[in-house]
């Protein structure tokens, strides 16, 4: 699909129509040139050297997934613009989107400055894959309600999930407004209810990586087998629907509650016999000439352009189906 999505009229229906990108490392560009594609403003801040170049950049190697995707009316890389700090983006912006380094120290002292810069009404957002709001607005004098965690799974232009964290301090109302504004530019947003490290997906894909580094530390496996076993078997069905429901369709008749009733026991034994490996430099080493094994040849850049086009793909699929 190509041109654009028909979604019009998004300042209207969200409030929003400028949005402040707080730091354009590999998530804030991605971040970037998803609300661009939505027909929305960006205005962007980060200190580094360069780094209005290198956003500009990275946002016009996004543009063409994006437009295959479809893009909003009005979208453009032109609506584009650099600030000269955070403070100056979070002023003019009617939601902001904070990208900074995952460092407590550095997320409160910055977001003490966005509190005081936006205005009363505006959300603001982190994309930390691991902290939660409440530490981060420690130091928020004026409106520590309007923080929350809008963490996106990486790469935020292409990947719909957003995970929405509140802190203790965060309103119901700020809740259902970020809710409402992800929904709003195309996003699949869910609440997390609690704040726990790593909030959800990166929870169960830490479950994952554990007992894959187990294996490979213990030979059972090579990083090219493990990825197969994944990429051509339960991924393939994750990639469809969930864990849950995937259970429950291999439950037949029964559904989740057979699958239960006669794998759990085994389950549980498998469960008892997961490894618990320490990452420590040699079994790094060992995972990191695995990957090169495995990638032997391979451009990086160019492999992930060609999992991004076809997960858009799979997405435009999945938009045309009735999977839940």
């Amino acid at each position: 699909m190509t041109g654009t999505s028909g979604i019009a009229g998004l300042s209207g229906l969200s409030g929003i129509g400028r949005v402040a990108v707080i730091g354009t490392g590999v998530i804030g560009a991605s971040w970037a040139a998803y609300f661009l594609a939505r027909g929305l403003d960006v205005v962007a801040a980060d200190p580094a050297p360069g780094a209005e170049d290198r956003l500009r950049a990275d946002v016009a190697a996004h543009w063409p997934t994006l437009l295959a995707a479809g893009v909003a009316d009005g979208a453009s890389p032109d609506r584009l613009s650099f600030a000269g700090d955070a403070a100056e983006a979070a002023a003019a912006a009617d939601f902001v989107q904070e990208n900074g380094p995952e460092r407590e120290d550095f997320k409160r002292a910055l977001f003490a400055r966005l509190d005081e810069a936006a205005r009363p009404d505006v959300v603001l957002a982190s994309s930390s894959s691991g902290m939660g709001a409440t530490a981060i607005a420690q130091d928020c004098a004026a409106h520590p309600e309007r923080v929350l965690i809008g963490h996106p799974f990486n790469p935020p232009h292409v990947i719909p999930l957003v995970e929405v964290v509140p802190g203790q301090r965060t309103t119901e109302d700020v809740v259902a407004r970020t809710l409402a504004f992800y929904t709003a530019i195309g996003k699949k947003p869910i609440r997390v209810r609690q704040e726990l490290p790593g909030h959800i997906a990166n929870r169960l894909q830490a479950a994952l990586w554990r007992e894959a580094y187990s294996l490979v530390d213990r030979g059972v496996a090579t990083v090219a087998d493990i990825d197969t076993a994944i990429s051509y078997g339960p991924g393939l069905r994750w990639a469809l629907l969930g864990p849950f429901a995937n259970q429950h369709l291999s439950g037949g008749p029964g559904g989740i509650a057979h699958v239960l009733e006669h794998l759990g026991p085994p389950t549980e034994a498998w469960w008892r016999d997961l490894g618990d490996p320490s990452l420590t430099p040699e079994l790094a080493a060992k995972l990191v000439a695995g990957v090169d094994e495995a990638l032997a040849g391979t451009d990086s850049t160019d492999l992930a352009a060609r999992r991004d086009a076809l997960l858009q793909l799979l997405l435009a699929a999945k938009a045309e189906s009735d999977l839940p």
